[in-house]
């Protein structure tokens, strides 16, 4: 099963360099073991863009979005055996925070890929 982890938080900067140097560890770990497809770290809210769909009316907004209380802040997609995999992987990540950045607050979301094929809804 294909996985979706969604980093978000509202610290300002990026990680430590404890936590980096970790972090890129547990990604080299996960390249070569297989499980791990793409991920990344994503630029501040001030270089991005949205485009927005209400009522009929495409509306485009330039960042920052100062609405915004968590940002998503990266991303990381693995191939994974099934959802307790993907918790246990979840976890590995976030104690890497705790361990590595304790004043760090944020959420990993996970949420599984659809299966090819088949419809949303």
């Amino acid at each position: 099963m294909r996985f979706m982890f969604i980093v978000k938080t509202d610290h300002q900067g990026p990680p430590s360099p404890t936590l980096m140097e970790a972090m890129g560890k547990l990604v080299d770990r996960e390249i070569k073991a297989g499980r791990l497809i793409d991920s990344g770290g994503l630029m501040p809210m001030a270089t991005g863009a949205q485009l927005r769909l209400k009522a009929g009316r495409l509306d485009f907004i330039d960042g920052p979005f100062v609405e915004a209380k968590e940002v998503v802040g990266g991303y990381a997609v693995f191939e994974l055996p099934g959802r307790e995999e993907a918790i246990a992987s979840m976890q590995e990540f976030m104690q890497l925070h705790k361990d590595l950045m304790p004043e760090w607050d944020g959420v990993c979301e996970m949420r599984a890929f659809m299966p090819t094929g088949q419809e949303c809804g």
